[in-house]
């Protein structure tokens, strides 16, 4: 129930603190034990995110104007200045952070999989984008002669919504490699962008009996041995074929059948191509699943764009790790709140709705019941929804 507590300190209560304090307990950093604490730099480091601050200055700026506030928000008794915070950014173990992401990935992922979704199974979309750095302040990031910067790659349940796996490293790391470090589930299946045409990679997942599904590249050279064109191009299919690859190069490293699915998007005016090793799904089902490959997009569109992470707070590579690790956690969190309380909004919208609301003492549930005359209670949702339809 909601006793007239700030709208971020709501959100806050969600956070499974015993288990953060635990991993600070067992961390061997030399920093837990210094102002702010762990658990204090973790919320400012919140706070700013969902904020939108571009930088450690504006966030300290903003949380010393409202230093009365403080303690209530769970900063501490005083605000925290903007040297102290990025000491703590620099120093502090950022494996802390790292962990508890985790953690959040999988609270999330767990509460979240009770969605109702069209098809019954396990989907996981994998992607990354690269994150550009200034290279005169990220000059351990670079990787081409004038460029620095970082590349996160993603495994995103498409059911949930949640980033199920990530990882950080350089740019210059091509996305196949993430291909090596995913665990196959035996049955689930795994959307790929062509980025990751890869035929001895996706033939090894066919061995571990899970499915993949990827866009054609280059259009390899291959013979038909089943299936042929759909005349009526019934559910927009056009073709649904079972092929085998004839060159011997591509034989040798994909030697099964590969179902081959062209598909027009009246929607885009476009025609795709998919090759998959599921043969048990309808085509339009296939189709439907590379759609759901957005999600991923729009992940990172929030990492970028609504949680400023292009903008770092930092310029170590401890602290960039911090940063990321913090909006992995905010993310979950706001997935968390929004399956709690049945709140039957976006992810995206309604981190946006509460960011806009987080020194306001409204109850979370208020902000998403519509008013009388039958509108949103905040102006610009419309706005909102637009965006991201």
């Amino acid at each position: 129930m909601h006793f007239g507590q700030y709208v971020f300190t709501q959100i806050t209560s969600f956070l499974p603190k015993r288990y953060f304090e635990r991993l600070v307990a067992k961390s061997t950093d030399r920093t837990k034990k210094w102002t702010p604490s762990c658990w204090s730099h973790l919320l400012v480091l919140m706070f700013g995110q969902l904020l939108g601050c571009k930088g450690l200055r504006e966030l300290t700026d903003i949380t010393t104007a409202h230093g009365k506030k403080s303690f209530h928000l769970g900063f501490g008794k005083t605000p925290i200045n903007k040297s102290t915070l990025s000491k703590a950014n620099n120093l502090r173990d950022y494996r802390i952070f790292e962990q508890f992401a985790f953690h959040m990935v999988f609270l999330a992922q767990k509460r979240r999989i009770t969605r109702d979704f069209e098809l019954h199974g396990r989907f996981y979309a994998v992607d990354s984008t690269t994150i550009d750095l200034c290279m005169s302040l990220f000059y351990w990031a670079k990787f081409r002669s004038t460029k620095s910067g970082i590349k996160l790659h993603t495994q995103v349940d498409i059911v949930t919504e949640i980033p199920v796996f990530y990882r950080i490293t350089n740019a210059n790391v091509h996305d196949v490699n993430a291909m090596d470090w995913l665990t196959y589930e035996p049955l689930a299946c795994y959307v790929f962008d062509r980025g990751y045409f890869d035929l001895v990679r996706l033939y090894q997942i066919d061995v571990s009996g899970a499915f993949f599904i990827i866009r054609e590249k280059r259009h390899p050279a291959y013979e038909v041995v089943d299936g042929e064109d759909i005349l009526d191009g019934a559910d927009n299919v056009l073709r649904d074929q079972t092929i085998v690859l004839t060159k011997k190069q591509n034989k040798a490293k994909y030697p099964g059948r590969i179902r081959r699915i062209v598909y027009y998007a009246p929607d885009l005016h476009r025609t795709f191509t998919y090759y998959t090793n599921n043969f048990y799904l309808a085509a339009k089902d296939i189709a439907l699943l590379y759609k759901y490959r957005w999600q991923v997009e729009l992940f990172f569109k929030w990492i970028k764009q609504h949680l400023r992470v292009k903008s770092f707070w930092g310029e170590s590579f401890n602290a960039v790790r911090i940063q990321i690790h913090v909006a992995i956690i905010t993310y979950c969190l706001i997935g968390i709140i929004e399956h709690d309380l049945k709140l039957g909004r976006p992810i995206i919208q309604v981190m946006r709705i509460l960011g806009s609301s987080l020194l306001t003492k409204d109850d979370i549930r208020e902000l998403f019941t519509p008013s009388e005359d039958g509108e949103d209670t905040l102006d610009g949702q419309l706005e909102i929804d637009f965006e991201f339809d």
